[in-house]
């Protein structure tokens, strides 16, 4: 068996230790040697302040998982790729195309491995979606991804400003699913984004997108749902309807159920940045990201009533 991965975590917030942290532990390809974080630590694990300092005071690391927001994703990303370690990044993989696509070329340039993730692609249902899609001729499709900003993302403020996404910070997720599953590519026609008067991103969003054979498919986001949550995505086909419930795990066709799978997406992806990293590969796949910059270029802005984080 080779020697474990020595990874970093930079950003010890939610998504780290709900997801990041419980999924490193029980891969034994990687050894979680270091965190990064202005605030938070981890038991057990060699802590420093900065990106910078992890770097610096931890030689040992051969990879780092960046878990800050978006908005200081690309210097964090370029540091570790300029002192040769292989780079992990949360979605979405930056704040715009251009600088995703400048880190794939460094880290190319440096021969590092560069995994731009997708969590929601390794949901229980979402391959074997894919695979049924294959042999069918899709007729229409919807999409509804409604939950609660105030559960989700308590008191952050960074998803409201520039480069945050706003809504698209989970709406970028149906978007990775629909770039994975759908036979066909398609792009965006019309768009209306709901933006709080206090804030520069959007809380709610409606999308229609098509494809070269004209078919409808229609998206709708919103951060204002309470009670149940709801990510699904409906494709009607010539072979019946596929139907892919709570964020992919759960996959039926014409009401017959196939898969009802646990959370498994970030156990999957670091599988995937292993197999990167032992083929010195790169994966840096900007669809999605590509189609929410479409609907902030294309879309209609109606301001709502201001959002504040308490009722």
């Amino acid at each position: 068996m080779s020697a474990p991965i020595r990874i970093g975590i930079a950003g010890v917030g939610k998504i780290a230790r709900d997801q990041h942290v419980p999924a490193l532990q029980h891969n034994h390809r990687f050894e979680l040697a270091a965190c990064a974080s202005r605030n938070a630590s981890l038991d057990g694990v060699k802590s420093f302040d900065s990106l910078e300092a992890m770097l610096a005071g931890a030689p040992e690391l051969h990879a780092v998982s960046l878990c800050t927001p978006p908005q200081v994703r690309y210097q964090q990303a370029r540091a570790a790729i300029e002192a040769g370690r292989h780079v992990f990044l949360e979605k979405p993989p930056g704040v715009t195309l251009s600088e995703v696509e400048d880190l794939a070329r460094r880290a190319d340039q440096a021969n590092v491995t560069l995994f731009a993730s997708w969590h929601a692609r390794e949901a229980a249902g979402v391959d074997r979606a894919r695979q049924w899609l294959e042999e069918a001729r899709v007729q229409r499709v919807d999409v509804q991804w409604r939950e609660d900003v105030r559960t989700w993302h308590p008191g952050q403020q960074w998803i409201w400003q520039p480069g945050g996404l706003g809504v698209f910070d989970p709406g970028i997720n149906a978007l990775s699913i629909m770039t994975r599953i759908l036979p066909d590519e398609f792009f965006l026609e019309r768009a209306r984004l709901e933006v709080p008067e206090n804030c520069q991103a959007p809380i709610g969003a409606e999308l229609d997108f098509t494809d070269a054979a004209g078919t409808p498919i229609h998206a709708d986001f919103d951060w204002r749902q309470t009670g149940p949550q709801t990510w699904q995505i409906t494709v009607e086909t010539d072979r019946g309807t596929l139907l892919l419930e709570d964020g992919g795990s759960r996959l039926s066709v014409d009401g017959e159920q196939l898969i009802d799978g646990e959370d498994v997406e970030y156990a999957g992806l670091y599988r995937r940045f292993a197999e990167l990293i032992g083929a010195d590969r790169s994966e840096v796949d900007i669809r999605p990201f590509r189609h929410v910059a479409d609907a902030f270029m294309l879309a209609e802005r109606i301001a709502t009533a201001p959002f504040h984080d308490q009722d």
